[in-house]
């Protein structure tokens, strides 16, 4: 990937001083990676597939190791991150996929404050690049919530590369191959491969989805994961003479797997096809991940703006390979592979680099930071915790007590080191999640009086939450 520069540093310096711009309210930068593991970046030890660029921002600033989102996927996870609330506090229960996307009650509500509007509201000029999944209808559209721009797509998927796959390795999930056949894969070998090992056909991701550059439809010729860096890049670019918000929420590493052929030529000594599109699509992210940070540099912003990266979700391992180790489970479930990501934060000069930090911390946490940042005030309402202090290094500040989930019978609460599950078909368990981090040793029976102290706070938090708006899955 090449992405030239159309602005020369010193050509942006000039333009900061013409306009008296005091830094006085830093750049914010959201990188979202869609469905990766907890274990997959080198820096939470990965050493199969090198990911230099995301791990630099670890290396020059923080990473938090117990960081969770407000859901085991994608939609009401997002809602919890913009909201800086619980999603379930106003309905937002669970993951509209498909044609519900489009549905009219599904959506983030309009009364529901973004961080983009809150930030908009301060001076800051908002941007989402990439995936929106917070409903696919006009009213609940990304300018409706507070961004200035927006080009991306609405739905929970969309293609990299559309047919005829030009460029990529794909494959595809079938509920029956040629000849009949319902386990195994047929084209192997080839660009376009077809595998039964879930059990069902791929979703139509693109259907009624196109690509919007604020609400109209473009052709982008681009594989995504590029259209959405050069985007990003530009919006960087044309803002740097202001305080800007922007969120590149990347499609990458979510279904459907295409591994670019660049990318895929980097792993030969991956035998498993699936994998390696898996690692073509992770470093074909770590890439992109790295042109948006060099922009920073070429525009002498480095250290005027706070960079986030951190997944929506846990990875679904057995549809990508991702994984959580060594965490249980993954996306979809209540279990730590499920809640717990990768989080990653710097802002050099500011908050000092490589260090890691062990507390609670959420993705709700976000929204309080950010607003805290622009100089404004942050709302009582909000569930999330300003995180910044507890980056910067005050232990005593910035991190949760307590964290709480509800999505139909799956539900979940943390509570300082012990924890409470519950699976769509079984009875509440219980972990000590500091000496046992796999969640392998079920202590509900040993101790009936710790399951009876989390679950009475699990209910007094339910009470204070709304039934869902939408939806079953």
């Amino acid at each position: 990937m090449i992405f030239g520069r159309s602005l020369s540093c010193s050509c942006v310096l000039f333009l900061l001083t013409l306009s008296g711009f005091a830094r006085d309210q830093p750049n914010i930068i959201f990188l979202i990676a869609d469905d990766l593991g907890y274990g997959e970046l080198g820096c939470q030890g990965n050493p199969q597939i090198p990911t230099p660029h995301i791990d630099s921002i670890a290396e020059n600033g923080v990473r938090f190791t117990q960081a969770y989102v407000t859901a085991p996927n994608c939609s009401p996870s997002r809602a919890g991150l913009m909201t800086g609330r619980y999603p379930t506090r106003f309905g937002y229960e669970f993951n509209p996929t498909g044609a519900r996307n489009e549905l009219p009650q599904n959506g983030l509500p309009p009364s529901e404050t973004t961080m983009a509007e809150a930030l908009h509201n301060l001076g800051y000029t908002t941007g989402l690049v990439g995936k929106w999944h917070l409903g696919g209808t006009a009213a609940y559209h990304p300018h409706r919530h507070g961004f200035d721009e927006f080009f991306g797509f609405t739905h929970e998927g969309h293609y990299f590369v559309p047919p005829p796959y030009d460029g990529v390795t794909t494959m595809l999930r079938r509920r029956t191959l040629p000849g009949n056949r319902q386990e195994g894969r047929w084209g192997e070998g080839g660009k376009l491969i077809y595998t039964a090992h879930m059990g069902h056909d791929e979703p139509d991701y693109d259907a009624n989805n196109p690509i919007l550059r604020s609400g109209q439809p473009v052709e982008e010729k681009a594989h995504l994961t590029d259209a959405f860096t050069r985007e990003a890049v530009d919006f960087i670019r044309r803002h740097a003479d202001k305080p800007f918000f922007l969120t590149v929420a990347y499609n990458a590493v979510h279904s459907p797997l295409q591994g670019a052929d660049t990318y895929m030529a980097k792993f030969p000594g991956i035998s498993d096809v699936h994998r390696r599109i898996f690692a073509a699509m992770l470093a074909h992210l770590d890439d992109s991940v790295g042109a948006i940070l060099t922009e920073l540099d070429a525009t002498a912003l480095v250290e005027d703006t706070v960079v986030v990266f951190l997944s929506d979700n846990g990875g679904p391992t057995r549809e990508l390979t991702s994984s959580n180790l060594p965490l249980r489970g993954g996306k979809g479930q209540m279990y730590e592979g499920g809640l717990r990501v990768p989080f990653l934060l710097q802002w050099p000069g500011s908050v000092e680099g490589g260090r890691t930090v062990g507390h609670v911390v959420s993705s709700m946490d976000l929204y309080p930071m950010a607003i805290k940042l622009a100089g404004g005030d942050v709302s009582e309402k909000l569930d999330g915790v300003d995180l910044m202090p507890l980056a910067k290094g005050h232990i005593s500040q910035g991190t949760q007590d307590e964290l709480y989930w509800r999505q139909g019978p799956r539900a979940a609460l943390r509570l300082g080191d012990w924890k409470i599950v519950r699976g769509r078909r079984s009875p509440w368990e219980l972990y000590n999640i500091q000496k046992d981090l796999e969640e392998k040793r079920n202590l509900a029976a040993e101790k009936p009086e710790r399951l009876k102290q989390l679950l009475s706070r699990w209910g007094k938090l339910d009470e204070q939450m709304k039934p869902a708006l939408f939806g079953t899955r």
